[in-house]
């Protein structure tokens, strides 16, 4: 068969199978695993059980209990699935993740209900990233049952830690020396080829001081206005880090968020402790090294600012950002020229300011890039918002878009 006969077939094999592709991914949806709690094994059965239909067995690579809890999460167990042709070639690995945020309010589908609508499906984790794990099962279905390779290897990779920074998913599997592809497809969107993405230090700041009735707040140390204070400084970097930036397209400027505060006991009692935690994105040009410390030294000064007032600063964690290998080129060329055939239209390898598990593989000399099933923008697929959706048109033109690059590299 020619190769463009091939790309035909595939794309045929996938029309043929796509209702059963929807019905793979509804399945999915409809087991949740919200992180946190982050008790996630429960779909890793669940996905394996589904693969064995499909005649895939599912390695199932449970990380000790002790190192979950110790981790912030109830339970993780990561799946390998892998599927090896012959001598020579390739391995190539497809990474997604199972793991989700909350749903959270504001929804008018079912976040667990993976509802059809108007050509799109809802739920939680339908875009990000639940919808590749359908893809990548029916490329792969479909690479098999029509260009039949005959050397290299496909693994699929379901982890279940990215919202926590994935070292116990990816990070956990590659430094056990359970897997080492020779190259690696993350979990993306359909319409720009990602090469490149931001660092992500994110930190818990505890604000001490001295509780008090609030009838003499004078005998106390308000922990909030010296968290305010604190705060303020911060968020005065933003102004600068907008004076700084990346040379990567699709990423611009180093920012800070903070997304949670708690503390105090009472409404009539000067607060003695309120708690933060921060997140400060990281433009691949920069040093992480000194990006913490920066950030410790604005808080340490204002915090130094504040009679009574004392800090403690622990890292939650530290993603690296993403640079592109020089090897990604065959994974470029080959999404590139299968996404403009599919989609009608050039897609870009631009960066992102999100930060995903590829850092890890990349870290270790593994070329990757980040592509999948999804629309232009994290925005128009509500990931981590109410009513996240996947349009089903995208879900089929990227399972066609992965399954003829898999049939280029593994040729």
């Amino acid at each position: 068969m020619t190769t463009n006969n091939n790309y035909a077939a595939l794309d045929a094999w996938i029309d043929q199978h796509f209702d059963e592709e929807v019905r793979f991914l509804q399945a999915l949806v409809r087991v949740p695993t919200d992180t946190p709690p982050g008790n996630n094994a429960p779909h890793a059965e669940r996905t394996a059980e589904l693969l064995t239909e499909f005649g895939y067995t599912a390695e199932k690579h449970a990380v000790p209990a002790a190192d979950v809890l110790a981790y912030g999460m109830e339970s993780i167990t990561n799946l390998i699935v892998r599927r090896p042709y012959g001598d020579g070639g390739k391995t190539i690995a497809l990474n997604a993740h199972g793991d989700v945020v909350p749903p959270g309010e504001g929804w008018t589908h079912d976040p667990y209900g993976a509802e059809v609508a108007d050509g799109a499906m809802y739920g939680r984790a339908t875009a990000v990233s639940k919808s590749d794990f359908a893809s990548f099962t029916f490329a792969v279905r479909a690479l098999e049952a029509v260009a039949k390779p005959a050397r290299g290897a496909v693994e699929l990779h379901f982890t279940y830690d990215e919202e926590f920074g994935g070292e116990l998913g990816p990070g956990w599997l590659l430094q056990k020396g359970l897997t080492k592809p020779d190259l690696m497809i993350a979990a993306g969107f359909s319409y720009e080829v990602v090469t490149a993405h931001n660092g992500c230090l994110q930190m818990e700041v505890t604000v001490h001081g001295k509780m008090a009735h609030a009838a003499v707040p004078h005998t106390g140390v308000d922990a909030l206005q010296g968290a305010v204070h604190i705060l303020n400084a911060l968020y005065a970097q933003n102004d600068e880090y907008r004076k700084v930036t990346s040379k990567v397209e699709g990423i611009k400027h180093p920012y800070l968020n903070v997304g949670r505060i708690e503390g105090g006991t009472n409404t009539n009692v000067v607060p003695g402790k309120v708690m933060f935690k921060l997140d400060r994105r990281m433009i691949p040009e920069e040093n992480p090294v000194e990006v913490e410390a920066a950030i410790r030294r604005i808080i340490e000064q204002a915090a130094g600012e504040r009679a009574g007032i004392s800090v403690e600063i622990k890292r939650l964690l530290l993603a690296n950002a993403m640079t592109p290998l020089a090897g990604n080129a065959p994974l470029v060329e080959a999404i590139q020229k299968h996404a403009q055939a599919v989609l009608g239209e050039p897609v870009p390898a631009v960066g992102t300011p999100l930060y995903t598990d590829v850092r890890l593989y990349v870290e270790r000399g593994i070329p990757g890039v980040i592509y999948g099933a999804g629309p232009r923008t994290v925005l128009e697929s509500h990931a981590k918002r109410a009513d996240e959706r996947l349009q089903l048109e995208d879900l089929r033109r990227a399972t066609k878009v992965i399954a003829r690059a898999l049939c280029d590299l593994l040729a």
